[in-house]
């Protein structure tokens, strides 16, 4: 089970962060507001998923840490862009991002209990690792807005203690 969720965000991984740099480069900021968002999105709707079926006290309160920071980061990336008065664009990698968490959540809903919660913490571990690593290395470089940049650095201190917290979940899952 691992081995598929490891996977399948590798291959979710390489469709972000392995973008060469002159492809990262030529993202837009409305582009890159959009991965962001997309990301966190993304995030939200496996915390919610978590929400429905997990019966375990400390992944609930894991997901509902999730649903709470990661739209708080939303709420601010959207107020940001109505104030700069930007639209964000789609663009092929939010696309992969949406298809490749759309087959996981599938996977992850077949699952129950013990099973389901171990896998939804690994999943969290590799996305949180896969996103944090995104935005280090690929998307706050290519930001030129200095307001979307510092967003980005801030969610990215916020989301590198969620990969921490969903490293302990990980270990203290039988």
């Amino acid at each position: 089970m691992l081995a598929r969720v490891g996977a399948t965000f590798l291959a979710l991984a390489l469709a972000v962060s392995a973008v060469p740099a002159e492809s990262a480069e030529k993202l837009t900021d409305p582009q890159i507001a959009h991965v962001a968002y997309t990301a966190g999105d993304v995030d939200i709707k496996a915390a919610q998923l978590a929400l429905k079926m997990s019966k375990n006290a400390d992944v609930i309160a894991f997901a509902n840490n999730m649903v709470s920071d990661h739209q708080a980061v939303n709420d601010q990336a959207l107020a940001l862009l109505k104030k700069l008065n930007v639209t964000p664009e789609d663009n092929d990698i939010s696309k992969g991002v949406v298809k490749q968490s759309g087959e996981e959540q599938a996977k992850l809903a077949k699952l129950s209990g013990a099973a389901f919660d171990k896998a939804y913490a690994a999943n969290e571990l590799a996305y949180h690792q896969m996103v944090n690593e995104a935005l280090e290395k690929t998307l706050i470089p290519a930001t030129s807005n200095a307001e979307l940049k510092d967003l980005l650095s801030t969610g990215l201190k916020i989301f590198k203690g969620h990969q921490e917290h969903a490293e302990m979940l990980v270990k203290m899952l039988p």
